[in-house]
Order: C-alpha cells, then sequence, then structure tokens
C-alpha cells in the first residue's frame, strides 16, 4: 500500500524532470537518515581517501563534520560518460493493475539517474531499441542536451496507450550499441530480456562485444516479479496474449506452474552466471518494488568506477 502512495504522489508531477528531481530528494534524505553512509552524493567535489595515498587532497574540514575521509576531486576525474540503453519492445508495456508497466518504471529510472549524474557534471546518452535501435544520442552533459532526453522520454510515456506491437531484438542492437560507443562508457542497460531463449549463445557473444570494447556494463533486468517470474495467478481459465506476436495460448496456471517457473527460473539464472562470468553487473529490478533499490546499485557501481 505504501508504495502504491507513493507511485500515486510522485505522478502528480507531470514534468519528468521535476518527478526525478524528488525521487532523488527522496532518496539521499533517506540515506542520511539511515546507518547507510558509504556513499557521498557530492561526487562532483569529493570522492573516499583510499588507504595508503597522499593526504594532500584530503579535506580536513568535511572530516570534522563526517569523521570520514574524503580528498578533494578534480573536475577532469568527474567526467564519466553513461549511455543508457532502453527497451521499448511492447513486451515492456506490461503492467500489473496496481503497478507502472515496465517501460514507464525504466523511464521514471533512467529520468533519476540522470539527475544523479548531473549532480556530478557526468555525460549522458540514451539510446532506445525494439528490433533495431529507433534512437541514439551521443553522451553529453549539457543542460540543453539532458532537455532532449527528458523530451524523448516523456515522449515514449505519452505513447504509452497508442503502441504499435513491436519485438525485441537485443543481439543486434547490443552490437550496434559496443560500436557507436566510441569512448570507454557505462553502459546500463534496462530490459525484460525477453528474447529467444534458443538465441542465449548469440545474446552472450552481444554482451561480451560490450566488454571487449572496454565498456563497463550494468543490466537491469526489468520484470513484475509476481506475475512474470513467480506466475501468481488465480488457477482459473486465463488466454495469453503474446505482447510482441499476438500468439494467443489458453491455459489454467495450476497446471503449467511448475514446469513455467523453473524453466524461466533456469534461463535468467545462466544469464546472471553469464554476466557474472564477463564482468557484468546484473540486477533484477522488480516493478512492485520502490526505485531506491536502482539507485543504489547504480552509485555502488559509479563509486567503484572512481
Amino acid at each position: 500500500m505504501a508504495e502504491k502512495i507513493q507511485r500515486e504522489y510522485l505522478e502528480q508531477f507531470g514534468n519528468l524532470e521535476v518527478l526525478a528531481k524528488q525521487i532523488v530528494e527522496g532518496f539521499i534524505t533517506g540515506m542520511h537518515k539511515s546507518p547507510f553512509h558509504g556513499f557521498s552524493v557530492e561526487f562532483a567535489e569529493h570522492r573516499l581517501y583510499n588507504t595508503g595515498e597522499s593526504t594532500k587532497h584530503v579535506d580536513w574540514k568535511l572530516y570534522a563534520r563526517t569523521e570520514k575521509l574524503f580528498t578533494k576531486k578534480y573536475e577532469e576525474e568527474t567526467n564519466l560518460r553513461c549511455q543508457f540503453v532502453l527497451d521499448t519492445s511492447s513486451s515492456m508495456y506490461f503492467q500489473d493493475q496496481d503497478n507502472w508497466s515496465k517501460l514507464k518504471y525504466s523511464i521514471y529510472g533512467i529520468a533519476s539517474l540522470m539527475e544523479l549524474l548531473k549532480r556530478q557534471r557526468d555525460a549522458v546518452g540514451l539510446t532506445t531499441f525494439t528490433d533495431k535501435i529507433q534512437l541514439h544520442t551521443e553522451n553529453k552533459s549539457s543542460n540543453r542536451h539532458h532537455r532532449f532526453i527528458f523530451s524523448e522520454l516523456e515522449k515514449l510515456l505519452r505513447q504509452y496507450d497508442a503502441k504499435t506491437t513491436a519485438s525485441t531484438e537485443a543481439v543486434q542492437v547490443l552490437h550496434d550499441v559496443a560500436e557507436l560507443c566510441h569512448r570507454r562508457s557505462l553502459i546500463v542497460i534496462f530490459s525484460d530480456m525477453l528474447n529467444d531463449p534458443e538465441g542465449k549463445d548469440e545474446l552472450f557473444e552481444a554482451l561480451q562485444h560490450l566488454k571487449h570494447n572496454k565498456h563497463e556494463v550494468i543490466l537491469f533486468h526489468v520484470v513484475d516479479k509476481a506475475k512474470e517470474l513467480d506466475f501468481q495467478l488465480e488457477n482459473r481459465p486465463y488466454t495469453l496474449v503474446d505482447m510482441e506476436t499476438g500468439e494467443q495460448m489458453k491455459l489454467v496456471p495450476g497446471e503449467v506452474k511448475e514446469h513455467y517457473t523453473k524453466q524461466v527460473e533456469n534461463y535468467f539464472k545462466e544469464l546472471e552466471q553469464k554476466c557474472g562470468a564477463y564482468g557484468i553487473d546484473f540486477h533484477e529490478l522488480d516493478t512492485n518494488q520502490p526505485l531506491n533499490e536502482l539507485l543504489v546499485q547504480f552509485l555502488s557501481k559509479r563509486q567503484k568506477m572512481g
């Protein structure tokens, strides 16, 4: 119930940039009120002191306030390039009655991360795709560029009820992204990863291509866990419709649940294990949960990269 109230509160802002600021401000306030003080949200000014390095640039005034050692950061240290890669295929429009769709959840997540990166003066770019790339921007840090990306994300939100059937083809898209991002970047992928399981080896090769080109990668697997993974449906006849092909299937959940959940669990477990082997951060994003976990995982990766 609390999550539902929070969602209704956030959606009243309308403007995506204002909404992102509310999410981030709420997150930062929560961090400061909790014992979770591992992150500094003023990345552009400070970074955690590493044992053994020179104390020349330690900010002693900040140490007096926080009892933590931070060193002053310089502009050239803050130039992270982050490319958001967003799956906009039809399956991303799936939503439970009380939740945001996977696409809306991802858009709000990207908007929030953009707000964090803006505070760090980092460069951002956006790639959207279905069976091919629909939009690709370079990563830049200007206010004008941020406004352009926010406007493109808002277009996707407005198109929410007017979508056409669009399939996913992540393999070629990821190969293309690996080549389009010429400078080493943090590639952050938002997708439900509902690709043909028969093509999983090709998918793994595409993910490996990103790492081969020296990119850091975070894969956020966006899913309605209760419905899509745990198959929590009433045990009555349903007609399920594939949102990408329109194919229909009649079934009673109780008759197939055990087999279905086992197959789905095995597929995504293998995907997670492969990502781990390639040095790719894999995180499940459940649309039933607040966006805080997304922000925590991203900040963790951001700080590891310096």
